[in-house]
């Protein structure tokens, strides 16, 4: 099943909840959480979402490589600078999916559209 999320005016946390939620397939009710729902999610209007530029520069994002003293911390306005704002989407996603096997798989049907 197809679902359209327009993301215009809104703020991210709110735009990736729905879509983690639609695609985990809660809304279905033959939901079973060790299946994949099969829906695919689309977001579009990601450019027009609220960004208040206060978070834009407080929010940090961090990567780890492994070795001592290598932790990156790159701000949200670094982010979609370099990936654009399809990035801060699809990682906001990927985080509210449930840490599992399926988490790679469901990733793999959200589409974000400028």
């Amino acid at each position: 099943m197809k679902h359209t999320i327009d993301a215009e005016n809104k703020v991210l946390g709110r735009v990736a909840n729905e879509a983690a939620r639609l695609l985990l397939g809660k809304d279905s009710p033959a939901f079973q959480k060790n299946i994949v729902a099969g829906n695919v999610v689309e977001v579009i209007n990601a450019g027009k979402m609220k960004m208040p530029e206060e978070k834009m520069m407080a929010e940090k994002y961090a990567s780890h490589s492994g070795y001592p003293g290598s932790q990156k911390l790159i701000s949200r306005k670094e982010v979609v600078e370099k990936k654009g704002v399809e990035a801060l989407v699809r990682r906001a996603v990927y985080k509210m999916l449930p840490k599992n096997r399926l988490q790679d798989i469901r990733i793999k049907t959200l589409k974000v559209v400028k």
